[in-house]
C-alpha cells in the first residue's frame, strides 16, 4: 500500500480502493448475514456502507488536487492507506465471520478468537477515520455528524468486544489472513521473523487553553475544576514499520501477563445477550429513556431528538414520514428493562440502588438515612410559602456543591424539574440559586440528561438574557457543562442560547466573560453552530477582546477564533472586520500560544485565497512568519511553513 500512495491521490484516486472495499462490503451485506456472528456481521456492514457518503465527497472536492499540489500527498496517502487497510480487514472479517461453521463454536475458543478480530478491525476503523484530514476538504455538516455518528459506534463497539487493545496484538491480528488467526489467549502462538505494517501513529493534538471554570468557584461559591479540551488541529500520520521478532524471556512474560489481562477483560462475552427491543436501534445500546415515535417505533431519547434537530423528519428505521415529532415515554419497556437488569445482575441507568450508590471502588455505601431527609427537602421546594421555597432552593444549592452523592439523591428525589420551573421565579434570589444547584447538579454526567430531559434549556437561556449578573454566569457556566455532551451542542444552540452568550461576551463581567468565552466555544465546535454565532456578532466582540489593551481574554479570542475560522461564513466576517493586520501584529508581539493560535486562523483565511495572500504580503508578514518557522513551537512552524509555502505560490502565478 505505501509504496503507490503517491500515485494513488492523482486525479483523486485516493478514493477508489476504500470506496470499491465499501460497496464490496454492501455487496455482501445485500445477500444477507446468517449464523453464529449474524448481527456482529450486519452492525459492521452497516457502519462501513455509511462510509460512501464520505469518500464519494472527498473524491468529488477540488481540494484534493490542490493539496498533492502543495505537497501533502505524503500524510494523505498515509491517512488513506490506513484506511484501506481497515476496509480490507472488515471485507475479510464479514466474509469469514458469516460462512464460519457453526460447529467450531464450542472448540478452542473459536468464538472468543473471532470476536477479537471484531474487535480488532473496529479499533482500526475508528482510528483511521480520526486520521482523515477532513478540514482539508468540502465535506459538507450532514456527512461530518454521519461520520462522527460511525466513528463513535465504532468506539462503543470496541469497548464492548473487550476494552482497550494492544498495539501489539492489533499488528499481530490485522496483518494475518482470517484463516490463520492469531489467538490472543496464546502466548506461544507468536509471529517469527520481520512483520511490516501501516501504524496508526500518533493523533497530532493541541492542548485548549482552560477557557474559565465549569464548577462553582470556593471564594465565591463557584466550584473550580481543570477541564482540559484536547482539539483535533491536524489528522495526519506517518507509516511506521514495526518489526516482531521471536521474544526473549522477558517478552514471554510480558505477554503471558497481557495473556491474562485479555482473559479477564474478554470475560464480557459471557455476560447475558441484550435483548434487541431493548437495544436503541441508532446506538445499538441499552436504553435508558426509551421513547415511542409517530411510527411506533422506539428509541433512545437523546439519539432521536438529536436525529430531528438535525432537521430529519423521517423515521430511521424505517424511513417513514414522520406525522408528528413528539416523543412519547416508552414506561412500559423501560420497565422491562430495568427488571431485565436486575435479574440479569445488570447495572442499571441510575446510580442509587436499594437505599445504595456504588462508590468508585465498586464497593456500595448505604444512604437510605440521607434519602428521607432530601426528599423532604425536595418536596420543600414546592411550597406555597416564598421564604420556605428560598430556604429550601438555598440547602440544595449547599448540597449540591459538597459531593457527587449529593447529587445523585437530589437527582433520584425528583428535584431536577421543580429547580428548572423556579428558573422563571420573580424572586431573585430564588433564581441565582436554582440556577446554581442546577449547575452543580451537572457535573454529574447522568444527571445532565435529567436536565435536559426537563426542557431547562429555554429557561436557562431566558435567565442569561434578564437574570442578575451572578445568575448570568451561572447559567452561562451550565450550558457549557451540559454542552459536553455532544448531541446537547445541537440543542442548545437551536435554542437561541447563542446570541445571549454573544451579549454577555461583550458586557458581562471579568468572570461572565469567561464563563461566556467557554460555552461559546465549546458550541462552536459543532458546525451547525459556528454560523449562529457569527451572526449574532460573535467577530466584533472577539476582535474588541483582540485590540483591547486591557482586555485579559487574548488567548480565549483567538482560540475561538481558531475553531470559527474553518467555516466560510466566518471567513469572511473575520476578513471583513479588518482582523488579519492585528493578527499578523500578534504573530510579532504576541506569546508563544498567541503566535500559533494566530498562525492557525491566518492559514484557514488565507490557503487557497489568492486576495488574503497578497494582503498578508503587503502588510510584512513574511518576516514574523520566517522567524516563526524557525524558532515557534511544533504546531507554530507548520502552520507557518505552509502560510510562507502557499505566499511562494501565489506570488508565481
Amino acid at each position: 500500500m505505501a509504496g503507490g500512495g503517491t500515485a494513488a491521490l492523482e486525479g483523486g484516486a485516493t478514493t477508489t480502493a476504500p470506496l470499491r472495499l465499501i460497496r464490496e462490503v454492501a455487496r455482501i451485506s445485500t445477500a444477507g448475514f446468517s449464523g453464529f456472528f449474524k448481527k456482529d456481521c450486519a452492525d459492521l456492514a452497516r457502519r462501513v456502507s455509511l462510509l460512501a457518503h464520505l469518500l464519494e465527497e472527498i473524491r468529488d472536492s477540488k481540494k484534493i488536487q490542490e493539496n498533492v499540489e502543495v505537497g501533502s500527498s505524503s500524510s494523505f496517502s498515509s491517512c488513506f492507506s490506513d484506511l484501506t487497510v481497515a476496509l480490507q480487514a472488515a471485507k475479510r472479517l464479514v466474509s469469514a465471520a458469516n460462512n464460519f461453521d457453526s460447529s467450531k463454536i464450542s472448540s478452542d475458543g473459536a468464538t472468543k478468537k473471532i470476536y477479537f478480530q471484531f474487535q480488532c478491525v473496529t479499533w482500526k476503523l475508528e482510528k483511521a477515520l480520526t486520521n482523515l484530514p477532513y478540514d482539508d476538504f468540502d465535506i459538507s455538516e450532514e456527512v461530518q455528524e454521519q461520520v462522527e455518528l460511525v466513528r463513535a459506534q465504532l468506539r462503543r463497539a470496541t469497548e464492548r468486544y473487550g476494552g482497550p487493545l494492544s498495539s501489539s496484538l492489533l499488528c499481530r491480528a490485522l496483518s494475518q489472513p482470517l484463516d490463520k488467526e492469531i489467538d490472543p489467549f496464546q502466548p506461544s502462538n507468536r509471529l517469527t521473523g520481520s512483520l511490516h505494517v501501516d501504524s496508526i501513529g500518533s493523533i497530532d493534538l493541541e492542548v485548549r487553553p482552560k477557557l474559565g471554570a465549569l464548577l462553582e468557584r470556593n471564594a465565591s461559591e463557584r466550584f473550580s475544576t481543570d477541564e482540559v479540551i484536547e482539539k483535533k488541529e491536524s489528522f495526519r500520520n506517518s507509516s511506521t514499520s514495526y518489526e516482531i521478532n521471536a521474544p526473549k524471556d522477558s517478552d514471554s512474560r510480558r505477554i503471558k501477563n497481557l495473556a491474562c489481562k485479555n482473559l479477564e477483560e474478554n470475560k464480557k462475552l459471557d455476560s447475558p445477550v441484550i435483548p434487541d427491543d431493548f437495544l436503541c436501534p441508532i446506538s445499538l445500546e441499552l436504553m435508558r429513556d426509551p421513547v415511542i415515535v409517530a411510527t411506533g417505533q422506539t428509541y433512545e431519547r437523546s439519539y432521536i431528538q438529536r436525529w430531528i434537530d438535525c432537521g430529519n423528519t423521517t423515521c430511521p428505521k424505517t424511513q417513514q414520514k414522520l406525522r408528528h415529532l413528539t416523543l412519547t415515554p416508552n414506561y412500559v419497556l423501560r420497565s422491562l428493562i430495568s427488571q431485565w437488569c436486575v435479574k440479569h445482575n445488570v447495572e442499571q441507568p441510575t446510580a442509587l440502588m436499594s437505599g445504595k450508590i456504588k462508590k468508585s471502588d465498586g464497593s456500595f455505601r448505604d444512604v437510605s438515612g440521607d434519602i428521607a431527609a432530601i426528599q423532604a427537602l425536595v418536596r420543600k421546594l414546592a411550597s406555597r410559602s416564598t421564604e420556605e421555597r428560598r430556604a429550601a432552593v438555598a440547602e440544595i444549592r449547599s448540597l449540591s456543591k459538597r459531593s457527587t452523592d449529593n447529587r445523585i439523591l437530589l437527582a433520584e428525589a425528583g428535584a431536577i424539574p421543580i429547580l428548572v420551573s423556579l428558573l422563571t421565579s420573580e424572586d431573585g434570589q430564588i433564581q441565582d440559586n436554582a440556577v446554581t444547584s442546577i449547575l452543580n447538579l451537572s457535573i454529574f454526567d447522568n444527571n445532565k440528561g435529567l436536565i435536559m430531559l426537563a426542557n431547562a434549556i429555554p429557561s436557562i437561556v431566558q435567565v442569561l438574557r434578564a437574570g442578575s449578573m451572578e445568575a448570568k454566569e451561572n447559567a452561562a457556566a451550565t450550558l457549557f457543562s451540559l454542552s459536553l455532551a455532544d448531541e446537547n451542542k445541537i440543542i442548545i444552540g437551536a435554542s437561541g442560547a447563542i446570541p445571549a452568550l454573544v451579549d454577555l461576551l461583550q458586557s458581562g463581567s471579568s468572570r461572565g466573560k469567561k464563563d461566556a468565552a467557554t460555552a461559546l466555544f465549546n458550541l462552536c465546535i459543532y458546525h451547525g453552530n459556528k454560523g449562529r454565532a457569527i451572526r449574532a456578532g460573535i467577530i466584533t466582540a472577539l476582535l474588541k477582546m483582540l485590540t483591547d489593551s486591557s482586555s485579559c481574554m487574548v488567548d480565549e479570542a483567538l482560540t475561538i477564533l481558531s475553531v470559527l475560522a474553518s467555516h466560510q461564513e466566518a471567513k469572511v466576517a473575520i476578513v471583513k472586520a479588518s482582523t488579519i493586520p492585528v493578527l499578523i501584529d500578534l504573530l510579532r508581539t504576541g506569546s508563544p500560544r498567541n503566535k500559533e493560535n494566530a498562525s492557525a486562523i491566518l492559514l484557514s483565511l488565507c490557503k487557497r485565497d489568492n486576495e488574503n495572500l497578497a494582503c498578508l504580503s503587503r502588510l510584512g508578514a513574511v518576516i514574523p512568519l520566517s522567524e516563526l518557522a524557525r524558532n515557534g513551537t511544533e504546531r507554530a512552524k507548520r502552520k507557518a511553513t505552509s502560510l510562507l509555502e502557499h505566499l511562494r505560490k501565489s506570488q508565481q502565478h
